[in-house]
C-alpha cells in the first residue's frame, strides 16, 4: 500500500506515534527519553520544560509561570499557574490603588514548578523525580550551548 501526501514545500512529512518538539534539541531528547521509559505525553512535556530551564534558561526558567490545557479521558482540564501576588499585599498598599508597572510590588511568586507537580500528580505515569534526570545530568556535566542562547 502506498501513501501519497501532497506538500507544497520540500519538507518531508514526519509520521510518528510519539513526538516532542522544542527550540532546543537536548530538551527534545529529554522528552523522547521519558517516553521511551514508559512515560506519557504529560511526563515528556514536564521533563522537556525542566530540561529547558538548564539548556535554554533564557526561554524557560524556574521563576516562570505556566499554563496548561490537557485533554484527558474526554474532559478538558486547565491549569493556571501564573504567579500569585504576595499573600500579605493589601490593595491599599498599592500606589494610587493600582498595580505599578515597575518595582518590587510587581514581582510575583513563580508558578511553573507547582504546575509541573500538579500535572505529574494528576496525569503523569512516571515518578516526578525521574523527570529531572536529563536536566540534572546537563547541569552537572555540561552541554553544548547554542549560539542564540550564548548571545542571550
Amino acid at each position: 500500500m502506498s501513501i501519497s501526501l501532497r506538500y507544497d514545500s520540500r519538507r518531508q512529512p514526519v509520521l510518528a506515534r510519539q513526538m516532542v518538539a522544542t527550540s532546543q534539541p537536548l530538551a527534545t531528547q529529554a522528552g523522547l527519553e521519558i517516553m521511551r521509559r514508559g512515560g506519557n505525553a504529560i511526563d515528556a512535556a514536564i521533563a522537556t520544560a525542566i530540561t529547558l530551564t538548564v539548556v535554554e534558561p533564557t526561554s524557560n526558567g524556574l521563576g516562570s509561570d505556566a499554563f496548561a490545557m490537557v485533554w484527558h479521558e474526554g474532559t478538558l482540564h486547565g491549569i493556571n499557574a501564573s504567579g500569585r501576588s504576595p499573600k500579605r499585599l493589601q490593595p491599599d498598599e498599592l500606589p494610587d490603588g493600582r498595580m505599578p508597572s515597575l518595582g518590587w510590588l510587581t514581582v510575583t511568586v513563580p508558578g511553573a514548578v507547582s504546575a509541573w507537580m500538579r500535572l505529574s500528580e494528576r496525569f503523569g505515569d512516571l515518578p516526578f523525580d525521574c523527570l529531572f534526570d536529563a536536566a540534572i545530568d546537563y547541569a552537572r556535566n555540561g552541554f553544548p550551548v547554542s549560539p542564540l542562547t550564548a548571545s542571550s
